[in-house]
């Protein structure tokens, strides 16, 4: 049973949820953050209130792409397992600032990798997305299909982690597992996603802007379901695939100690019922302003589990409904709304 355990991005929405469930099932964890302010950075110190203090738990403000002390965290650490959940987030962002991707999920990210190396940490569980997807367009996305064509350089910053990842899992024997998260909602979660926007805007009578006129789909996970996925993966190492050719074709196995996973509900909801679901936990009906699709969105969802399945034996399952049920709930009682 693993037990030292890192943890990147410890003040950001999965990171502390995860932090949370594994401080809560024994584990010795050290979370690390650079609290940027890419968005409110008082949610992210609340987060971490709840978790300092508490055993098991500490936390250091430290950038991932602060390449010596990386290297000072891993070379006092022994970390049985690293959890990368740190990046710059957002797909609309990096039309404005993509340096930022690059320092952060390239640069950062490198430094994860060879801070495993140095220090032989026993498996790297990363954050990658369904944003790799891109131009995809057969349903349901699934990580045995070639992922060439990102939309967003948020999108190629990701599927540069899955190859950067496998590339040490080859040349080291590091063992790493990749998850591809689909549209994560909850309590606690980004006020920068759609979800919060609208909810905002709904109890403040403002409208709200409905992209591609209400008729992308997403496969939105609840943060429960996400965490219990990343914790049922973390401990179980990935294993080669001594079937595997070189002439083979399928990018979801591997001669090395590697492997992607969607996580997903595996249940896609189209944007204009995901709307009404939450005009009915609010109570509050929506004044909607219908628009063109954005630069970098993608139009569909849906994560196709059955690896997630067969390996950690674990579905996302919660209905919409109760997830947006318990944000709301949560959202009135932080906000006072």
């Amino acid at each position: 049973m693993l037990k030292k355990v890192l943890v990147t991005g410890a003040a950001g929405f999965i990171g502390f949820h995860l932090c949370d469930r594994l401080i809560s099932l024994g584990f010795d964890v050290t979370g690390i953050d650079n609290i940027n302010d890419y968005y409110d950075t008082g949610l992210k110190l609340d987060r971490l209130k709840r978790l300092e203090g508490r055993d098991g738990f500490r936390f250091l403000k430290l950038d991932m792409k602060d390449r010596t002390g990386m290297q000072t965290l891993f070379e006092a650490g022994g970390y049985e397992a690293v959890v990368n959940l740190a990046a710059q987030a957002g797909v609309r962002y990096s039309l404005k600032n993509p340096y930022a991707y690059i320092d952060s999920n390239i640069s950062g990210f490198l430094n994860v990798l060879e801070g495993c190396r140095m220090s032989g940490v026993g498996h790297l569980v990363f954050a990658s997305s369904s944003s790799v997807y891109g131009a995809n367009t057969k349903m349901p996305f699934s990580t045995h299909d070639n992922v060439d064509h990102p939309v967003s350089l948020y999108a190629a910053t990701k599927k540069a982690n899955e190859l950067m990842a496998h590339a040490y899992a080859s040349m080291y024997n590091i063992p790493c597992t990749g998850l591809r998260f689909f549209t994560v909602y909850g309590p606690w979660g980004r006020p920068d996603m759609a979800y919060f926007l609208f909810t905002k805007a709904i109890i403040e009578g403002r409208r709200i802007d409905v992209f591609n006129h209400g008729k992308m789909k997403r496969d939105f996970t609840y943060i429960d379901d996400v965490v219990e996925g990343v914790i049922r993966v973390m401990g179980r190492c990935p294993e080669p695939d001594e079937t595997r050719r070189g002439d083979a074709s399928d990018p979801a196995r591997s001669y090395a100690p590697y492997r992607i996973y969607n996580i997903g509900n595996n249940c896609p909801v189209e944007l204009m019922r995901f709307i009404e679901t939450l005009e009915d936990c609010i109570g509050i009906k929506a004044e909607k302003n219908l628009m063109p699709i954005q630069q970098g969105d993608v139009p569909a969802t849906f994560a196709d589990v059955d690896d997630l399945v067969a390996d950690a034996g674990f579905r996302p399952s919660t209905p919409i409904g109760e997830g947006l049920r318990k944000f709301v709930d949560w959202y009135r009682g932080y906000y006072g709304a």
